[in-house]
């Protein structure tokens, strides 16, 4: 009798990145934004992979990753993830030095600080899910009894 292994489960985009990343382009939307051009590139960054990262999700709950099973699934989310860490670690430096402590009205001030913060936890969070789309790309997230044929036979 051979046991069969099941294939490990694909990494799909959590929830966590969309929560910090709707977060943060409603605090800016919520400000004087278009005033300075920086918040134009952290409002377009926040809500290009907001959408995205909506897309993704609905794709991994149709379940389109089994439907279309020649798109090489992990490494097109490790190559998304990355560019969206890469992006975001812009959009986080971008936001966090346009914040103006002596603004002329201090709940831009308190809303453009809280949106540099969530920034950074999105920017951590897409890096995570980078590194976990590398494992998953790369094989390494199988252990020992999925990986493991015997044949007892």
């Amino acid at each position: 009798m051979v046991a069969q292994a099941e294939p490990p489960p694909e990494h799909f985009p959590c929830v966590h990145p969309q929560v910090l990343g709707l977060l943060v382009w409603a605090l800016i939307a919520d400000t004087t934004y278009y005033l300075h051009a920086a918040y134009g590139w952290v409002m377009f960054v926040s809500i290009f992979f907001w959408i995205l990262t909506v897309l993704f999700l609905v794709a991994y709950l149709l379940q389109l990753q089994l439907k279309f099973y020649v798109i090489p699934w992990p490494l097109v989310l490790m190559i998304f993830n990355i560019a969206a860490t890469v992006l975001y670690v812009t959009a986080f430096v971008t936001c966090a030095a346009a914040v103006q402590p002596t603004s002329w009205r201090q709940w831009d001030y308190n809303r453009r600080a809280t949106a540099s913060f969530f920034a950074c936890l999105t920017m951590i969070a897409y890096g995570v899910s980078t590194f976990f789309s590398f494992r998953a790309w790369k094989g390494l997230g199988s252990n020992a009894a999925t990986s493991q044929v015997t044949d007892h036979a």
